[in-house]
């Protein structure tokens, strides 16, 4: 069969059985594929539930809320009432979806979430969710033995060293194997990546990887054409932390596509740091991932996630999106994994940026909006981002990396390029405080600056966040070049009479194009006078 380029992630819950009045009927269920239909996506990649509790007809697993007589969480409830109301009527949901995804030339891949924590039972939220053999099983969780920080985020996961926890994971994907028509399998392992106990990593990654090729051996036996793919930290070292030996699996041979995502944040697009670590080897962890994989059959694909966060963002605009995806196309993915559910109910903007996601050449001279992640309204300390906030001391200077995959020269020879803006955001800043930035070791002059004094606002679109703002209008002298570019900010003279420390928060880079040599940039952009309209 065709191996898929584009693949899209839909958790089946937020946007489906969640948002659904019970009962649902089964065009409403169908209406996940549909929703799809038409675009780039060539396989779903639909997830079984919570990964502890299924969403299908299934006796391998235990049944979303089958185990629950009162619910604290309605909404949970509402998923219950909606599958097993389905079920009861004889119209299996994952059967369903299987079905409409063919129907509408594409393929279905179900995900299995295969790690979250469990708690006691009768407990709220999360432990709702859970099934009665996570429940009942305290003594197969990591923290078992008693010797763990109870702090280490991985307490109440379950510990892969026991045969119990990996036959229980095997039963449901052999069982999906066996009774659906999928095209192949997903396992999600960067959702909660803690697999044994900390201290026993090391010998836990030989028993991680004979459990991933006996899941491999499975899905060929259903179907020889049907795929394994496989979610993971795209940091091969971070991966190997985590028992997860991603070299030695493409050794193997027994995983068909690796999609590389930041650790443990697949939600929040990061178009730079969530493939780099800044250490003096400034190693790419994508082109890394896609190195290893070479000559081996098997793909790499690139998570391509949308959600920003910022106080002036919830979703990524399609500028955000081109800069993102071409910078993953840049390093030799063969494929893009999305991850937009987040943003249903789908209006035309999301189909929007869908339809150019596979092309790299068609975005190249296309406007593209660069961000290095920050602090968050989800994380306001910033401490999922690698780069910032950043603090300044005066006459520390303070460097922040920046990719970019625009040719700038190129698109300049082809009369394109109408401007590219340099944005830097800094918190706790007066009016009186003196910075220096310069962008790949040259200065950017206050005669290219434009200050923006957000000391305080009233009202914001998402959350207020206040600073000064400092945009540069490049010249083509001080243009950033494809690839990794530095960004320097020094503070000079501190205002004596504030206690905050000055912290650098927001670092973007705007490349703005036009369609054509000479083009304008939209009606406003004439300037002509209603004569040349023809009006008299």
């Amino acid at each position: 069969m065709p191996r898929p380029r584009m693949m899209y992630y839909t958790d089946a819950r937020h946007p489906l059985v969640y948002m659904y009045e019970p009962p649902m009927r089964k065009e409403e269920f169908e209406a996940t594929i549909d929703e799809l239909a038409g675009t780039p996506i060539e396989a779903v990649m639909f997830c079984l539930g919570d990964g502890r509790t299924m969403m299908h007809d299934t006796t391998a697993g235990e049944l979303w809320g089958s185990n629950v007589d009162k619910w604290a969480h309605l909404i949970f409830r509402r998923a219950h009432q909606n599958v097993q109301q389905l079920i009861d009527e004889g119209t299996d949901p994952l059967r369903v979806v299987c079905e409409r995804a063919h129907a509408k030339g594409m393929f279905l891949y179900p995900t299995l979430l295969v790690q979250l924590p469990s708690g006691v039972r009768g407990g709220p939220g999360y432990d709702i969710r859970s099934s009665n053999f996570r429940l009942d099983s305290p003594h197969l969780e990591i923290g078992a033995s008693g010797d763990v920080d109870p702090s280490f985020p991985g307490l109440h996961c379950a510990d892969f060293k026991h045969q119990e926890v990996r036959d229980e994971r095997f039963s449901i994907i052999e069982e999906v194997l066996t009774n659906y028509p999928v095209d192949g399998f997903e396992l999600h392992l960067n959702f909660w990546p803690y697999y044994f106990h900390p201290g026993e990593t090391e010998t836990g990654t030989k028993t991680m990887t004979d459990w991933i090729g006996r899941v491999y051996r499975a899905v060929k036996r259903s179907g020889p054409d049907r795929e394994l793919v496989v979610t993971i930290p795209a940091d091969i070292d971070a991966a190997l932390s985590r028992g997860l030996d991603l070299r030695e699996w493409l050794r193997q041979g027994i995983v068909d596509v690796l999609v590389g995502q930041p650790l443990q944040r697949p939600e929040l697009m990061d178009p730079n740091a969530a493939f780099l670590t800044y250490d003096k080897a400034n190693l790419e962890h994508l082109r890394r991932l896609v190195e290893a994989a070479s000559g081996t059959g098997c793909r790499v694909h690139a998570s391509v996630n949308g959600t920003v966060d910022s106080d002036r963002l919830g979703n990524a605009p399609i500028e955000m999106i081109r800069a993102a995806a071409c910078n993953y196309w840049v390093q030799g993915v063969d494929g893009m994994y999305v991850n937009w559910f987040g943003s249903w109910p789908y209006q035309s903007d999301f189909y929007e940026k869908l339809r150019e996601l596979p092309h790299p050449d068609i975005m190249a001279p296309k406007d593209k909006h660069y961000h290095v992640p920050t602090a968050t309204g989800a994380d306001p300390e910033g401490t999922l981002a690698s780069q910032l906030p950043a603090s300044l001391e005066v006459g520390a200077p303070v460097q922040i990396e920046l990719t970019i995959s625009d040719d700038l020269p190129r698109w300049y020879q082809a009369g394109r390029v109408h401007e590219v803006l340099m944005r830097v955001r800094v918190t706790s800043a007066t009016e009186l405080d003196r910075l220096n930035f310069k962008l790949n070791g040259m200065d950017l002059p206050s005669s290219l600056m434009r200050q923006i004094n957000r000391m305080y606002a009233m009202s914001a679109p998402r959350y207020r966040m206040f600073g000064q703002w400092y945009v540069f209008r490049l010249d083509k002298a001080r243009w950033p070049v494809k690839g990794s570019n530095t960004l320097e900010v020094t503070l000079l003279k501190r205002d004596p009479d504030v206690i905050p420390t000055a912290v650098v928060r927001d670092v973007e880079l705007e490349t703005r194009y036009l369609m054509g040599k000479n083009f304008h940039r939209g009606f406003v952009d004439l300037d002509l006078g209603p004569y040349e309209f023809g009006s008299k």
